[in-house]
């Protein structure tokens, strides 16, 4: 079980535009910021923090893996 308050994955949100999928995480879970990266990101912080979700998107902006908290 997770230690944050709220949703803490979205899978729903694979395949859509970041900016729409960064909209319904903060409408579902007040208590997180969405943040966009490159889906070839390899330098993330292992650190778990609870008002951090990443949304991974590929060059159309487009959500490529499951946003969750961390």
């Amino acid at each position: 079980m997770s230690p944050c308050k709220g949703k803490t994955s979205w899978p729903e949100l694979v395949g859509i535009n970041a900016e729409v999928a960064r909209k319904i995480i903060e409408r579902e879970n007040p208590n997180v910021k969405a943040i966009s990266l490159p889906d070839d990101s390899t330098v993330v912080t292992p650190i778990i923090k609870c008002y951090r979700v990443r949304l991974f998107v590929d060059k159309q902006d487009v959500v490529t893996k499951t946003p969750i908290i961390g």
